[in-house]
């Protein structure tokens, strides 16, 4: 990068962040904020899963973590059954027996060994899908919990205005957003 732009670049993002300062007298609290009600909540859901949703009183979130957490555990246990069944099918044939349940179905053990390293790999997989969907149950509590402290009313704008370059005397298009607290 060319040490002049580098010198307006710097300019320009030192403008823009003097430009954005709040003051701490224009917040306002609510009256009834717990700090650690974030905490608490990802407690909860830590503890039982999808409590947390329930103590920051979103219901309807409930069902979809029961969901997930019970579709991966179901698919979790299916991959897993497969995986030993190929994989007993496999050491009864290397022990010399002929009375597995894939006898008339897999002539070759290498396919056996395919199917084994199949279900293990989407057993695998359901373990990951099961551990993201717990902490993201967690994450998901804590950061509604978070936001639920915010005081989020109808005063948001969007402004758009034009405005005159003091130096060429020409219209400048911006935009501008106004949050009053």
């Amino acid at each position: 990068m060319k040490p002049s732009a580098f010198f307006w670049l710097l300019i320009f993002s030192c403008g823009l962040s003097s430009a954005q300062q709040i003051v701490a007298d224009d917040i306002q609290k609510s009256e009834n904020e717990d700090p650690l009600r974030p905490a608490r909540a990802a407690f909860y859901s830590a503890v039982l899963p999808g409590l947390g949703q329930a103590y920051n009183k979103r219901y309807w979130k409930v069902p979809i973590v029961y969901g997930a957490l019970g579709m991966s555990i179901y698919t979790y246990d299916r991959n897993q059954k497969n995986y030993v069944r190929y994989r007993d099918a496999y050491k009864r044939r290397i022990a010399g027996y002929n009375d597995d349940e894939f006898q008339g179905l897999i002539a070759d053990t290498n396919r056996l060994i395919d199917g084994q390293d199949f279900y293990k790999r989407n057993r695998d997989r359901s373990m990951l899908f099961i551990l993201g969907f717990y902490f993201l149950n967690i994450l998901d509590a804590n950061i509604d919990a978070h936001l639920k402290q915010y005081n989020v009313n109808s005063d948001l704008s969007f402004k758009p205005y034009f405005d005159v370059a003091p130096t060429g005397a020409t219209l400048i298009a911006g935009m501008q957003v106004a949050l009053t607290f």
